[in-house]
């Protein structure tokens, strides 16, 4: 099962400014999101469902300091097509982002 990637005007905002300082970054982002749109599941990314307020996200590991919180949304109605959407909410640090 293949999922497109959705990201949010948040995530698209602190990816920026995560980039621009850290550019070193970038391949391991692109790696990380390839993975996620063939199997958010993958070992790899150590993706794990979180809970309190943010119950219905998961989490993955960027690296060691830096996290992506999403959303699995299957069968997801578009434009009257069903997809399987990754919704990426936030990125940053286990701090910020938590």
């Amino acid at each position: 099962m293949s999922f497109d990637i959705v990201k949010s005007e948040v995530f698209t905002r602190k990816a920026g400014k995560l980039l621009k300082k850290q550019p070193e970054l970038i391949p391991i982002i692109k790696n990380v999101l390839i993975k996620l749109k063939d199997n958010p599941y993958d070992l790899s990314l150590k993706s794990h469902k979180l809970k309190g307020k943010l119950k219905d996200s998961y989490a993955c590991s960027i690296n060691y300091d830096y996290r992506i919180i999403f959303k699995i949304l299957l069968n997801f109605s578009i434009e009257g097509t069903n997809r399987n959407i990754i919704f990426l909410e936030t990125i940053g640090t286990h701090d910020e982002v938590y």
